[in-house]
């Protein structure tokens, strides 16, 4: 609320409306954005079909949160984003749901080895978060069926620190081949999960990187619209009111000033 007040006032409004909060959100959630960054076109069409193999695989798997926004300007350190809400405040999550959210963290590096064939360091974090997303379900949540309803590893945190200091190894290593196994079995078969979904609509995978190239900024309607092979509605004018002439303006009643105190009009004489 705080930031949607900044942000009205930053423009000399009286009050603070409804796109002051969608600015306001966005920002706490995704970063201020950097419009000020100097990208090249190159770079810039790498970013959109990147953010559009994310966003098209929250549509098409079923257990994955629904996209809020995806976006090729950048927020933050990132040069684009695609955000997901859930519509229900989560507590647990399921082995389906993490399996998904795998496939979307690497729909990014498959997008560009589809449209592309070539690889780039934009992946790097979305790597990062699959395969430790993937070494949880196997090491601390016990999702896998090799290695069975069992934890390894043994962390030491100090408590009035609130984070983790060191992590023994209280298994074999016999048992650390099979958990690196393990955990690259979940990486690659979401992996295969979303390249052949990709793959299939990858007509549709380029329409969306065109459509945020020239947007820069798709919401959830769009990016759904898009899946189905629907077109994208033409924006309409913000006030087309003010877009017409002075005799075709609509001509508004003027009222006389209130009085706050007594809320009644002033008589004029």
């Amino acid at each position: 609320v705080n930031e949607a007040a900044l942000n009205a006032a930053r423009y000399n409004q009286k009050v603070v409306r409804m796109h002051d909060f969608e600015f306001a959100k966005d920002k706490v959630l995704m970063g201020s954005e950097r419009r000020s960054m100097i990208i090249s076109e190159a770079e810039k069409r790498i970013t959109a079909i990147h953010e559009a193999g994310h966003a098209l695989l929250t549509v098409f798997l079923p257990h994955a949160d629904p996209i809020h926004k995806v976006t090729i300007i950048p927020r933050g350190m990132a040069l684009g984003l695609t955000m997901q809400l859930p519509t229900d405040e989560k507590h647990n999550y399921s082995r389906d749901y993490l399996q998904d959210q795998i496939a979307i963290l690497l729909g990014g590096r498959i997008a560009e080895e589809i449209t592309m064939n070539s690889l780039t360091t934009g992946a790097g974090n979305d790597l990062e978060r699959s395969t430790e997303m993937a070494r949880k379900m196997v090491c601390e949540w016990g999702m896998s069926d090799q290695m069975g309803p069992l934890t390894f590893g043994k962390k030491e945190e100090q408590i009035f620190l609130g984070r983790e200091i060191a992590q023994h190894h209280d298994y074999s290593e016999d048992t650390a081949v099979k958990i690196d196994q393990e955990v690259k079995r979940f990486v690659t078969h979401n992996y295969e999960r979303a390249h052949k979904i990709l793959n299939e609509h990858k007509d549709v995978l380029l329409k969306m990187a065109d459509a945020l190239l020239a947007r820069a900024v798709l919401d959830a309607e769009q990016v759904r619209r898009l899946a189905a092979g629907l077109e994208l509605d033409e924006p309409q004018p913000a006030t087309p009111v003010a877009a017409a002439s002075d005799e075709e303006r609509p001509r508004v009643k003027e009222r006389a000033p209130i009085v706050p105190a007594l809320n009644k009009p002033i008589t004029q004489e």
